[in-house]
């Protein structure tokens, strides 16, 4: 049975139903019973599954991630949650020195079920402190899987599939997208990581989107669409593992690619999937690649600034028109 809900309400349904599923799951970070912290997507669990298992920590970032790398090494699955993406670099040296690597140091007999939920807080006046979105330092590490849903459906089931995967999983999701709602089963259900989704067909370019750019990808989709230009828009889900043969398969159709990413443009992932199409199916190109994401500067405060920081439908929409017309 499926009913509509939103993406932050599938969040919290998945770890509710995870919860009661399996317990060695728990839930800790900073302002877990925060809705100001974590929006709605853990209301009512602390209330559920007691202090024991849902709890608030100290900011320790770097202290309460390594006590969850315990955990998972000891047979638990923990969720920890930073509520702002930016903070979890305190973090940094427990997810990348120590979680991506103890399956391949123990040599494979073991690995490190941990989600790490880093929340992207993007807008609203926060600036530079506040608003980065770091998918691609994660995904070049080793060891780490990394995702990043633009559903609710997706939301529930990638992270049904994070807390059931034994390694390492960094799920990403964007405030910006807790309001957005679909329809979602109400039993268990699994988005497998390392699979794209085509959101939809077209056979003039494709764009290949990342988090709420692939929601901005579909209004862009539509607009081109009255101009009579169609548009394939693959939703990639999950970074890394990346589903290559998806994207190229859509390339060589299309020979246009757009690459949506809200992050910064240099060393980002939009130029990783960039680099990828051209070493494998480059003879299928009909015009250069082009990367729609954020100018290589800090995220301003002032409103008017960030109305021109962050990437829209409108951008993509420029940036196929400009494949079309080389």
């Amino acid at each position: 049975m499926t009913r509509e809900l939103t993406y932050g309400l599938a969040i919290n349904e998945a770890t509710r139903q995870m919860m009661e599923a399996d317990p060695a799951v728990f839930l800790l970070g900073q302002g877990v019973n925060s809705p100001w912290y974590v929006g709605n997507t853990t209301t009512g669990l602390k209330d559920h599954f007691g202090p024991e298992r849902v709890f608030d920590t100290p900011v320790s970032e770097n202290a309460i991630t390594g006590a969850a790398i315990g955990a998972a090494l000891a047979g638990m699955r923990p969720v920890v949650i930073h509520p702002r993406m930016d903070f979890a670099l305190l973090a940094v040296e427990q997810i990348v020195n120590q979680a991506a690597n103890w399956r391949y140091m123990f040599g494979g007999h073991t690995g490190v079920p941990v989600v790490m939920r880093a929340i992207i807080n993007r807008g609203g006046e926060q600036a530079a402190q506040h608003s980065q979105a770091f998918q691609a330092l994660y995904a070049h590490i080793p060891g780490l899987k990394v995702v990043m849903p633009s559903t609710a459906y997706d939301a529930k089931g990638l992270l049904v599939a994070a807390i059931r995967d034994n390694d390492p999983v960094i799920y990403i999701d964007d405030r910006w997208l807790y309001t957005y709602s679909d329809d979602v089963p109400e039993e268990l259900y699994e988005v497998p990581i390392g699979k794209a989704a085509l959101r939809r067909c077209g056979d003039d370019a494709t764009v290949v989107a990342t988090s709420y750019m692939a929601q901005e990808a579909l209004k862009a989709a539509a607009e081109l669409a009255t101009g009579g230009i169609e548009i394939e828009v693959i939703d990639v889900r999950t970074l890394k593992p990346l589903d290559d043969a998806l994207i190229f398969q859509s390339v060589a159709k299309t020979g246009r690619l757009v690459v949506a990413d809200a992050a910064w443009l240099t060393c980002g992932f939009a130029a990783e999937v960039a680099a990828r199409v051209a070493s494998e199916v480059f003879e299928s190109l009909k015009a250069p690649i082009l990367r729609v994401a954020l100018p290589d500067t800090p995220a301003p405060m002032s409103a008017s600034l960030e109305k021109v920081y962050y990437p829209t439908a409108k951008n993509i929409v420029a940036a196929v028109q400009n494949l079309l017309n080389r």
